[in-house]
């Protein structure tokens, strides 16, 4: 098994009247918890559709586990889209339970103990939830799966601090990290650099820098924030 879960080389990504990736290359490593970072608009989004296999390169070439990343790697890869994709009739057990006939390997038990973690009442419609509770419906589904690639697009996004500390709480307590490698897109660096293993900074459709979290803090001195202005500058 190859050391590296996923791979982009020289991946060109055009849309009508836009180019969002240029010619990208890089590797994701496993068992580790990845950032990526940037602007609105460089390329973040991009980069998770094109691993999950939802959206496929112009030119170039994407692999997960060795393999061209397309629809059929879907249980190998868990996917938390920015969008809100949840049933608004069902109830919070309800989601849980399609989910768990959606995907093989999607662990009920796990489930449950998340459920209770995030205080989340099981009868509740999905319409009656707040956004907040909504956020950790939709990490407890993408957590309870056994899936060796989570992919976050922007998973503490306008949520409040509270729900963004429970969330952040559940990633450290329910992933495995030895079988399982996070990649996820945010604009919170702050709040989630204590977790981060590696930070990947994207603008403009390219690559501007990536590095150990704990390098930059002991070689450089900074902390994630001030590297960002330090790469995007």
């Amino acid at each position: 098994m190859s050391e590296h879960i996923v791979e982009f080389m020289n991946v060109i990504k055009k849309y009508p009247g836009q180019v969002a990736l240029n010619k990208v290359s890089f590797v994701l490593p496993r068992g580790k918890i990845i950032g990526l970072v940037g602007p609105n608009g460089s390329g973040k989004s991009t980069i998770l559709k094109l691993i999950s296999g939802l959206a496929h390169p112009s030119q170039g070439s994407v692999t997960v586990n060795g393999k061209i990343a397309n629809r059929r790697i879907a249980g190998e890869v868990a996917y938390l889209s920015e969008l809100d994709v949840l049933y608004p009739f069902y109830t919070v057990a309800e989601t849980i339970r399609f989910n768990a006939g959606l995907f093989d390997d999607f662990d009920e038990q796990k489930a449950r103990e998340i459920l209770s973690f995030m205080q989340l009442e099981p009868d509740k419609k999905v319409k009656n939830l707040s956004k907040g509770n909504r956020g950790r419906l939709k990490i407890l589904l993408v957590l309870s799966r056994k899936a060796q690639l989570i992919l976050m697009d922007e998973p503490l996004s306008g949520l409040d601090p509270l729900v963004r500390d429970s969330i952040i709480k559940s990633m450290i307590s329910y992933l495995d990290l030895e079988h399982q490698t996070v990649l996820m897109s945010t604009h919170e660096v702050s709040e989630v650099e204590p977790i981060l293993d590696l930070v990947i900074a994207v603008r403009d459709g390219e690559i501007r820098g990536i590095d150990e979290v704990d390098n930059i803090r002991e070689r450089c001195g900074l902390s994630l924030v001030e590297w960002m202005k330090e790469t995007f500058n």
